[in-house]
């Protein structure tokens, strides 16, 4: 899941230039933007304010995809708290079902745990 002020792409793909595997599904309307490579590393040699952006772009995915890896192991519970605690703003914006996914429960799972915790 992404939304505003971050990006979405294969960081590995971007990289490494291979193919990608994955692919992203807009659920709202959005900008997009194609940027090659090399058009990347030139505006960051030559715009360091776009270097900038750039490196918090990168911090706040990494930070991100950590959080995600170490909530594997947690209880359906823990995992649904600590995605309500770190992003807020997504409960009432995405479909139940796309919540779920991410955090790797069912929707009916998540529906439980929702209802038990709204008491």
């Amino acid at each position: 899941m992404y939304t505003e002020n971050w990006w979405a792409g294969d960081r590995e793909s971007f990289v490494r230039f291979t193919p990608s595997i994955y692919s992203i599904d807009a659920l709202e309307d959005c900008d997009v933007l194609i940027i090659t490579r090399e058009n990347v590393l030139n505006l960051c040699r030559q715009c360091p304010a776009f270097n900038e952006l750039l490196l918090k772009l990168n911090e706040q995915n990494s930070i991100a995809v950590q959080r995600r890896i170490a909530s594997i192991s947690f209880t359906a519970e823990k995992r649904y708290r600590c995605f309500v605690e770190n992003y807020p703003f997504f409960i009432n914006r995405f479909p139940q079902h796309i919540i779920a996914s991410y955090i790797g429960i069912t929707k009916d799972t998540l529906s439980r745990l929702r209802r038990q915790l709204d008491k």
